[in-house]
């Protein structure tokens, strides 16, 4: 091969997009519990068309994999999110957007046109299938038939891809940032979508410096907003350089506010610089925020500001703890896990209160890369942790946890995972006893192609 052209990773291998849609009855190996019924929904970038210029993981179509599960059988389901980009590019026959919305990388017919991709995140609220980027406001899907439905316009702007859902009031708690008439901007939101799914609460405050915003924390009475030194810059854009970057200099700071007060009363508080992507759960505890997230010490996946290669880096779960009543404005650290890991999850009736188990998919090779090839269970109660580890290069997705019952006790319960068995080129879907991983699965739904990989996904019962 001429040694001047290079293979971008984010289109070969399980990245690369599929791009049929389909439906498909799977094999299963093993046994479904019979009370284990709903689906779980998937999302992730799946390109319909060869991107233009530098293409980034985080900026492909959105693409929605639907696993129903029902009396033991499996049926599968991929639809594209038909977005206005998505339909724009459809009937030009070709990429027209630039990554991260750049101008310089987009095509003139697209310049300021509606660029979402509703490529992160996919969940249920009040009715509605919501496929979510941080970009853009939510758009809906219909729940069955994964038809697009359209951008929910009363959200009135960018909506962050990880709202959370208050098991208490029933409310959607969320956040944008980049808000504003100026691309990358350090503008932000907070709002609030109450149980029959009303926007109820948007305001606007300024961030300390742009920064991406990929996640939040939300406790019984507070809302965290973590802004971290993977910097936005248009200028820096323009000149041909990262729109995003790493830029350690500017150290990490995480907004503290109360979900019934106002932004003005933000409290910022400091920590050396990191990143994180995602945060397991946070909770009030004494006068304190506990807060157990998954953090690095380098932003992965993004170059330094002068464009430079970023540094590998993996995550370990930390837990942060902000002193309400002290006069220090330092975030206490300290180390609650040894293994790599990322993608979080738990037992989501407990969002926002101390709970006691915690998974999420892992790395136990300490490669430094974001290809997990493990799933794991954390008690964090007795210190506990059980693994189940792939072979052959098999990857997993983010694991997600789905409770025996209404009533079951915290942590009783399936947790499914999407796998690539990298010798086969297919995926699968994989069934655990929730408080058994390291027995492996109890079943297995096979795929007859793979679902490349992807970000997020929610079950929703029944």
């Amino acid at each position: 091969m001429d040694g001047d052209v290079r293979i971008n990773p984010y289109l070969s291998g399980n990245f690369a997009p599929v791009r049929s849609e389909d439906d498909f009855d799977l094999v299963v190996k093993g046994e479904i519990p019979k009370e284990l019924k709903g689906t779980l929904y998937r999302t992730g970038p799946n390109p319909q068309f060869e991107p233009r210029g530098e293409y980034h993981w985080f900026t492909g179509d959105g693409m929605i994999h639907a696993f129903h599960v029902e009396d033991g059988k499996v049926s599968y389901r991929n639809r594209y999110v038909r977005t206005p980009k998505w339909e724009l590019e459809n009937s030009e026959g070709r990429a027209l957007f630039g990554g991260f919305g750049n101008p310089m990388t987009t095509d003139p017919i697209a310049q300021g046109k509606e660029s979402g991709v509703a490529n992160t995140n996919i969940l249920f609220h009040a009715g509605r299938l919501l496929a979510l980027e941080e970009a853009h406001a939510p758009f809906e899907m219909a729940e069955r038939t994964l038809d697009s439905k359209g951008y929910a316009t009363e959200y009135n702007g960018k909506v962050t891809a990880h709202p959370k859902i208050d098991p208490k009031t029933g409310e959607m708690v969320w956040f944008g940032y980049g808000v504003g008439d100026v691309p990358l901007s350090a503008g932000m939101s907070y709002g609030v979508t109450d149980a029959s799914g009303k926007v109820v609460r948007r305001d606007d405050f300024q961030a300390p410096f742009s920064s991406m915003v990929h996640d939040f924390l939300v406790t019984e009475n507070y809302a965290l907003f973590p802004i971290l030194p993977l910097t936005g810059s248009l200028e820096r854009a323009m000149k041909g350089l990262p729109a995003y970057a790493w830029e350690p200099d500017k150290g990490s700071h995480v907004g503290v506010m109360r979900r019934d007060g106002e932004v003005a009363s933000i409290r910022w508080f400091n920590a050396p610089p990191s990143y994180v992507f995602h945060p397991m759960n946070a909770w009030e505890e004494g006068g304190k925020i506990i807060a157990d997230v998954f953090r690095y010490d380098t932003a992965p996946l993004f170059p330094n500001a002068d464009g430079s290669p970023g540094q590998h880096s993996a995550a370990r779960m930390v837990r942060w703890t902000f002193d309400l009543d002290g006069n220090s404005d330092a975030i206490k650290e300290e180390a609650i896990d040894d293994l790599d890991g990322e993608f979080p999850r738990f037992d989501e009736r407990y969002a926002g209160s101390a709970h006691r188990h915690g998974w999420y998919a892992a790395d136990p090779s300490n490669a430094k890369t974001i290809k997990q090839t493990a799933i794991a269970h954390l008690d964090l109660v007795t210190g506990k942790r059980q693994v189940y580890a792939l072979t052959g290069g098999d990857m997993t997705s983010e694991p997600v946890f789905t409770p025996r019952s209404a009533e079951a006790a915290e942590g009783d319960g399936w947790i499914t995972a999407v796998v690539w068995r990298a010798a086969e080129d297919r995926s699968d879907l994989l069934v655990f006893e929730a408080l058994d991983i390291a027995k492996g699965p109890i079943a297995v739904a096979e795929l007859p192609r793979r679902v490349p990989f992807g970000f997020h996904g929610n079950w929703v019962a029944g």
